[in-house]
């Protein structure tokens, strides 16, 4: 469904757009420009597709310069499936502008002036089309089959270079001026290997394309293309599931592109096969992708020492920090908040009363049968020290054994609390289940505060408050509780926290609750961290800085971790956040576009910490590293909490979570609640090669594991040593 208007420049702006409107965009190189512009009358590109286009000359530069708007009007922006097309388009045209610009390939695709996504009428600017669309062109001559023949082959093989299918070829998005060939349409491409959904019309889009068969393949642009082809050559479409009848009495095309009429994928010739019958050997100097670059190769290898070094080194006992220092068992709590010992006391239990306020819970005149259910909704006072500010712990936290604390780390503009409320948002949704793993609120009314004052403002657009203190008058709090229970049956709580960056600094009140954490997340906040042009925008609205030196929170912690090893024993992810300040940079694109996770592949963890690692090493500097270089057990992740940025204190389509989940997933293997093909150990720093000597093992290393983490040494399951003894 691509059919499109596409203005031209002898139509010049028209009065019917507002007369001197002013936009602000950023170009491909990632500069913001802020020019006036004049608008022509506006119409749809396609009847069934959101996207409006116009005419628009920009005058910021003492000279008017015509330039092709596409957008989205402010109705159609609400829905996600608009602005993910309007998304899908502007990073197809800002891949191809890094790949072809300045290059004699460049005319072949829209040149794209700037882009304005994350706002109520998002945007894009075009270079005007050059020539008439197919649709409006006459039968061409064969001397001119034969050129755009071979354009429109090397354009497939560009975008197929890129890993990109465009599924929207068709008269309406192939340009001719007479001599080249312009390829529009670039928000129907999609990713080599993704499944087929149904899109576009016959006899344009192939069999397979429209039924939404099978998985995406290069050879379904060739269907297309020789379709439009046919249409041009003879003045007619061609059939919709097979060779057009009289295809023999059209030499040229029945030479080139008889096969490429096959109803099915499998039996098409690829693009470079059918441009080597064109100008021989054009498309493998076109498709042979160049070689990586030296600092590539370099970053790679110092990922891989990095992990290297963390197999070899002599392994510490990888208890948390709390339990290592207070001897704690296994079923025994630690408070959260004063860090003491605590036990269920039946004498002293609360509940809340209709206007919130804790009153003491008597248990004698509560029946067996309903006090299961009124224990659920029971907290407990603390009172393992006395000197502590007043608090209060839920019960269901005391009576499975040691809960598993999870706190995020980083400055307080990094959107912590965002990514935390839409990864246990994620969870509440079913995200676990795909990993055997099920949910429950240790708390129901906690729960319910947190749903009605957290996750359902910020799923409905709103921006979500900083984390303003830590907790009770300064000290660690709660923000969430939750029950899990693995495969097995087996039930732990898993506690989140969100530590303020500023108090985190600055009270050692709240440094104290770090002693007893069992996982960390640290948020990379990219406007923070990378010095790159297209986030300067972003600095300048929040009045931030780079700083070289890394987030000063991630010191704090590090510093103040008991050390009883080369390398820090706490499980911990890094998650470069907001990424979708960078969803069209690479590599953050590859893993960003991503579907949801619904099995752990260590193989593809590795490759997605290889790449983050490489991409902040490059660009932020070894300083924001120093998590993943102090902590032996650290992956590294993308993921957006909102999906987009906030436009007047609103997040215009709502806030739509990209990968939040992957960093717990992670956490929870390391922690042996899901299982993973060589166990937790080898799931974050990856296995050994043969030819690596592992140093012995010392006395008492059957006493190292993770607590609770079944097949890696923990209570579930016997380990076996005897294979790993040198």
């Amino acid at each position: 469904m691509t059919h499109a208007t596409h203005p031209g420049p002898d139509r010049p702006p028209g009065p019917e757009g507002p007369a001197d409107a002013k936009l602000g965009f950023s170009t491909p190189s990632g500069r913001r420009r802020v020019a006036r512009a004049r608008f022509g009358p506006e119409s749809r590109r396609d009847p069934h597709l959101p996207q409006l286009i116009r005419n628009a000359l920009l005058d910021d530069r003492g000279q008017g310069q015509r330039c092709v708007q596409v957008r989205l009007s402010a109705a159609d922006a609400t829905e996600p499936a608009a602005r993910a097309l309007l998304d899908t388009e502007a990073g197809t045209a800002l891949r191809l502008h890094r790949l072809v610009e300045g290059t004699e390939n460049a005319p072949l695709f829209p040149r794209l002036i700037g882009y304005e996504l994350d706002t109520a009428e998002p945007f894009l600017l075009y270079d005007p089309p050059r020539g008439a669309t197919a649709a409006k062109t006459h039968v061409i001559a064969a001397t001119d089959q034969r050129v755009l023949t071979r354009d429109l082959m090397l354009a497939l093989c560009l975008l197929e270079g890129q890993g990109l299918v465009p599924r929207g070829i068709s008269p309406a998005t192939v340009l001719w001026d007479g001599a080249s060939l312009q390829l529009w349409g670039l928000e129907a491409v999609t990713a080599i290997g993704s499944p087929r959904t149904p899109w576009g019309r016959a006899p344009y889009a192939s069999p397979e394309q429209r039924r939404g068969e099978g998985a995406a393949d290069p050879r379904d642009a060739v269907w297309s293309a020789a379709q439009v082809l046919y249409r041009l050559v003879t003045g007619r479409p061609g059939h919709p599931d097979r060779p057009p009848a009289d295809l023999a009495e059209h030499r040229v095309l029945n030479e080139t592109l008889r096969e490429a009429f096959a109803p099915r994928a499998s039996a098409r010739p690829t693009p470079a096969q059918l441009l080597d019958l064109l100008p021989q050997g054009t498309a493998r100097r076109t498709t042979l992708p160049p070689p990586p670059p030296e600092e590539t190769r370099q970053d790679r290898e110092v990922f891989e020492q990095a992990l290297r070094a963390k197999r070899q080194a002599p392994t510490a006992p990888a208890t948390s920090a709390a339990s290592a220092s207070a001897g704690l068992g296994e079923s025994e709590v630690l408070c959260p908040y004063c860090l003491e010992i605590i036990q269920l006391d039946l004498g002293a239990l609360y509940v809340t009363d209709s206007r919130m306020q804790y009153q003491r819970l008597d248990l004698a005149g509560i029946g067996k049968l309903r006090r299961q259910d009124v224990m659920r909704g029971a907290v407990q006072k603390c009172a393992a020290d006395p000197d502590f500010p007043e608090h209060f712990i839920p019960v269901p936290y005391l009576t499975y054994g040691r809960p598993l604390t999870v706190a995020m780390v980083g400055q307080s503009s990094t959107g912590k609390s965002h990514l935390l409320t839409q990864m246990i948002a994620e969870i509440t949704d079913g995200g676990l289940e795909p990993f055997g793993l099920t949910w429950q609120s240790v708390n129901p009314e906690q729960h319910a505060r947190f749903v009605r004052e957290r996750v359902q403002p910020l799923r409905n657009g709103h921006v979500l408050d900083h984390t303003g203190g830590v907790g009770l008058d300064g000290f660690a709090r709660f923000v969430e509780s939750l029950l899990i229970t693995d495969a097995n049956g087996q039930v732990r709580p898993v506690a989140f926290f969100d530590l303020g960056g500023e108090d985190l600094v600055r009270t050692d009140s709240a440094l104290r609750f770090l002693l007893g954490v069992d996982a960390l997340v640290f948020v990379v906040d990219p406007v923070l961290a990378l010095p790159l042009p297209q986030l300067d925008h972003a600095r300048e609205r929040g009045n931030i800085e780079v700083n070289r030196d890394g987030d000063l929170a991630f010191a704090t912690v590090l510093d103040r971790l008991p050390k009883t090893g080369p390398y820090l024993e706490v499980a911990a992810t890094m998650v470069l956040g907001k990424a979708d300040l960078l969803r069209f940079q690479s590599p953050v694109d590859r893993w960003l576009g991503r579907g949801p996770l619904t099995a752990l592949d260590p193989v593809q963890l590795r490759e997605e910490s290889q790449d983050v690692h490489a991409f902040l090493r490059r660009h932020a500097g070894q300083a924001w590293l120093r998590p993943f270089d102090a902590i032996r057990r650290c992956t590294l992740h993308v993921a957006s909490a909102t999906g987009g940025q906030e436009d007047q204190g609103r997040y215009p389509a709502g806030a739509a979570p990209r990968r939040v989940l992957e960093p717990l997933l992670s956490l929870l293997a390391m922690h042996g609640l899901i299982d993973v093909p060589g166990g937790p150990e080898a799931f974050a720093r990856g296995e050994a090669a043969a030819w690596e000597t592992v140093p012995a093992q010392g006395p008492g290393d059957e006493e190292f594991g993770v607590p609770g983490a079944r097949g890696a040494g923990g209570p579930g399951r016997e380990r076996e040593r005897g294979g790993e003894e040198k």
